[in-house]
C-alpha cells in the first residue's frame, strides 16, 4: 500500500489545477468582476447565482449554502470522495507523479476505493470497445450501427463497445489487471451467479455513461439477438456507489461546454438519438439512462445553462413524433416549470425519432427539428385540444374544462393569463374575460389580481450555517474593514507592511477581528505568501475555526473599488481605516477631558491634551495622503 503524500504533492496539485477549469466541468460561470466568476451553487439549489470562483487564489464560495474551499475541497464535496481520492484524481487530471512517503512513487489506490471503481469501469470501457472491432459476433454490433448511419469513427467517438458471450471474459480480464471480485461487483461490472462471478452484460452492444468529469461510471447496453435469455431491449448498470441513473445524462461530458456557451439544451430519449444529434450538429444534445428525465437530471442542467433567466436559456424537449412521444411531452409539461429558461418541443414528422430522421432526412432535417421546435406549453394544450370537437358547444366546454386546469399550473403570472386568452381563441370560446377568469381562479389566484411577476423556480433554502454569526455583507458601517481584509487576502502584497501594524481596535467585529488576528499569526501580510496557500494557511489559523466560512467569503468576494489601480484603492482603505481609528481615539480623549479639571487633574489633563494634538495632526497627515493618493508606512 502507498504511504502518505507528500505536503508539497498536495500544495502542488491544489495550485496546478484551476479552479475556473475544474469547477467548469460542473457549473457555468460568469464574470463578476476582476479575477471572480459566479454560478448556481452545484452545492444547494438556488434561483440567483451565489457561488463565487476566485481565480487569482484558486478558491471558491458560496454566499448561500456557505461551501468554500480549494480545488481539493470541491472535487471532495461534488465527487463525495475522500481528501487522498482527490488529491489522486486532481494529479491524474493534470498528468502529475505522486510520491508517496514510506510508499515510493506510486499511483495505487487502495481497494474498493472511488478511484479503484472508476479505474475498473474504465478499463471495462477499453475491453468493450476493443471487442466491437473483434470478429465473431460483435459483427452484428457494427451491424446494428451501421444500419443506423454509424461508422466506425462514430462508435469511437462515443466509445461504443460490444460485450462478448460466455461466462467471465470481463471477469477474468479484469481479475488480471489486480481488481478484486468484490471490487467488480461494487462497480457493477460482475455479478455472482451458480458458476461464480459471471459478466453482468454479455452479447449485447453498449455505450459508456460518463460522469460531469467524464470519468465512465456505468453502461448502457441493447439486446442485439432473439435468443438473448433477457428479453429487456435495454439493460443498465444497477445503483452503484458512482452510478445514479437519476444523476447522469448520457452525452452530457461532451455536450456541456456548448450547453453553457449557448444556453440551450437539448433532451432527447436514447443513445443513438444522441449520437444523431451530435454528428448533425446539435452538440447540447442529451438523454436520461434507463429512467424518465427528473428533478435531479433538471437541476445538473440548470448549473450548466446558468438558469436564473427566463429570456436567456431555452430547453428543447425531443419526443418521437408517434402517440407516446406526445405522450411524454404531456408528462414533460408538469416538471418544465423547474426551470427559469424557457421550454419548447421538437417533434420529428411520420412517428421518427431524430435518429431515424437523420437517416431518411439527412443532418439538416435534425437541425431543422430543433429550429422549428414549439413551446411546450402551446404543444401540451394544443395536443389535447386536439380530441375535442370545437364545432360544437359540448365540444368547447369540454375541451375548456380539461384545459383551465392545465393552464392554471403555469406558474410565471403573465404567461398564465396569456395562454388563458389564447385558449379562449382555440376553442372559440366568445367570451375570452370569463375563460381568463376561470384559469384565474382555478390558480388560486383572485380573478380582477393584475399584478404580474417572473416565473420562479422555488429554491430549497439552505440550512442556516453552525457556529457564530457572520458580519452583514452589506452594513456600510463595516465597509471599510471588510474591504482592508478583503485585501490582505486577496493581493496581500498591496496591503502589507502598513497592514500588519493595525491594531485590534480597528475592527468592532469579532469576525473581522478573528480574521485579522489569522492573518497576523499565519505570518502577516509581508510574508511572501499569495493565493491558495496564503487563503489556507489563514484558515488554519482562525480561532474559532468556524469563522473559516468567513475567510472564505473575503477570499473570493470582489472588491468594491472603482479604481483602475488596485494599488491605489488598497491605500485609500487602509487609510480610510487607520482615520476611522483615530477617529474614535480623538472622540474618546476629548470625552475623558471634559470629565476632568484642568486644576486638580493637571498632569493628566496636559498629558492627554498633548496625545489629543497628536492625533489631530496625525489624523491630517492620512487627510493629505488619501487626497494626494500616496502612501506610505
Amino acid at each position: 500500500m502507498a504511504g502518505r503524500i507528500r505536503d508539497s504533492d498536495i500544495a502542488e496539485v491544489r495550485d496546478r489545477n484551476r479552479i475556473d477549469e475544474l469547477v467548469g466541468d460542473y457549473v457555468a460561470l460568469r464574470p463578476a468582476g476582476p479575477g471572480s466568476l459566479k454560478g448556481l451553487c452545484p452545492f444547494h439549489d438556488e434561483k440567483s447565482p451565489s457561488f463565487q470562483v476566485r481565480t487569482s487564489h484558486n478558491t471558491y464560495h458560496c454566499f448561500g449554502c456557505g461551501a468554500h474551499g480549494s480545488a481539493i475541497d470541491f472535487l471532495m464535496q461534488i465527487d463525495q470522495l475522500g481528501f487522498v481520492e482527490a488529491v489522486e484524481k486532481l494529479a491524474d487530471r493534470v498528468g502529475y507523479r505522486l510520491t508517496y512517503e514510506g510508499g515510493g512513487s506510486s499511483v495505487q489506490r487502495d481497494r474498493g476505493t472511488r478511484s479503484r471503481l472508476l479505474a475498473a469501469n474504465k478499463a471495462a470501457a477499453e475491453f468493450y470497445a476493443g471487442e466491437l472491432r473483434a470478429p465473431g459476433e460483435a459483427q452484428r454490433a457494427r451491424e446494428f450501427l451501421a444500419e443506423r448511419g454509424f461508422d466506425q469513427a462514430a462508435a469511437e467517438q462515443f466509445g461504443c463497445g460490444f460485450a462478448p458471450g460466455g461466462w467471465e471474459k470481463l471477469t477474468k480480464h479484469l481479475l488480471g489487471l489486480g481488481y478484486s471480485l468484490d471490487e467488480l461487483e461494487k462497480a457493477g461490472l460482475s455479478v455472482p451467479g451458480q458458476r461464480g462471478h459471471r459478466d453482468r452484460f454479455q452479447r449485447r452492444l453498449l455505450w459508456p455513461i460518463r460522469d460531469l468529469g467524464g470519468d465512465v461510471v456505468g453502461f448502457g447496453a441493447r439486446r442485439l439477438f432473439d435468443d438473448d435469455r433477457i428479453e429487456a431491449k435495454y439493460l443498465n448498470t444497477p445503483e452503484t456507489s458512482i452510478y445514479h441513473k437519476s444523476k447522469v445524462l448520457f452525452g452530457l461530458d461532451k455536450a456541456k461546454r456548448d450547453i453553457a456557451k449557448s444556453r440551450q439544451a437539448v433532451i432527447v430519449e436514447g443513445y443513438t438519438d444522441v449520437m444523431a444529434m451530435h454528428l448533425a450538429g446539435v452538440p447540447t444534445a442529451v438523454a436520461s439512462c434507463g429512467t424518465a428525465f427528473g428533478e435531479d437530471h433538471v437541476a445538473v442542467l440548470r448549473r450548466l445553462l446558468l438558469d436564473d433567466s427566463f429570456d436567456r436559456g431555452e430547453v428543447i424537449y425531443v419526443f418521437d413524433g408517434d402517440a407516446a412521444g406526445q405522450a411524454a411531452a404531456l408528462k414533460a409539461f408538469d416538471g418544465d416549470q423547474q426551470f427559469s429558461a424557457q421550454t419548447f418541443i421538437a417533434t420529428a414528422p411520420d412517428g421518427m425519432d431524430p435518429c431515424e430522421l437523420r437517416q431518411a432526412k439527412g443532418d439538416t432535417a435534425v437541425r431543422d427539428l430543433v429550429a422549428r421546435r414549439s413551446p411546450l406549453f402551446t404543444f401540451a394544450i394544443r395536443s389535447i385540444l386536439d380530441e375535442y370537437d370545437l364545432g360544437t358547444v359540448e365540444g368547447q366546454t369540454a375541451a375548456l374544462k380539461r384545459c383551465v386546469p392545465l393552464v392554471a399550473q403555469i406558474r410565471q403570472v403573465e404567461l398564465r393569463d396569456g395562454y388563458a386568452r389564447r385558449l379562449a381563441g382555440w376553442t372559440g370560446w366568445a367570451d375570452e374575460a370569463q375563460v381568463v377568469r376561470r384559469v384565474r381562479e382555478t390558480a388560486g389566484q383572485p380573478a380582477d389580481q393584475r399584478q404580474t411577476s417572473r416565473r420562479r423556480v422555488r429554491p430549497v433554502e439552505p440550512s442556516a450555517p453552525e457556529g457564530p454569526a457572520l458580519p452583514p455583507r452589506d452594513d456600510p458601517r463595516l465597509r471599510v474593514q471588510r474591504e482592508v481584509l478583503k485585501s490582505a487576502l486577496q493581493v496581500p502584497a498591496l496591503a502589507g507592511p502598513v497592514y500588519d501594524t493595525l491594531p485590534d481596535d480597528a475592527f468592532s467585529h469579532e469576525g473581522y477581528l478573528a480574521v485579522h488576528r489569522a492573518i497576523l499569526a499565519a505570518g502577516g501580510t509581508s510574508t511572501g505568501y499569495s493565493g491558495a496557500s496564503w487563503v489556507a494557511a489563514v484558515t488554519e489559523a482562525i480561532n474559532p475555526p468556524s469563522y473559516g466560512r468567513l475567510v472564505a467569503e473575503l477570499a473570493v468576494e470582489p472588491m468594491q473599488s472603482r479604481e483602475a489601480d488596485d494599488h491605489r484603492y488598497v491605500s485609500s482603505m487602509l487609510t480610510a481605516l487607520q482615520g476611522a481609528l483615530v477617529e474614535r481615539q480623538v472622540a474618546e480623549i476629548k470625552s475623558r477631558l471634559q470629565r476632568i479639571s484642568p486644576v486638580t487633574d493637571a498632569d493628566e489633563y496636559h498629558e492627554l491634551f498633548g496625545d489629543l494634538v497628536a492625533l489631530e495632526q496625525y489624523k491630517k497627515a492620512l487627510r493629505d495622503q488619501a487626497i494626494g493618493g500616496q502612501w506610505s508606512a
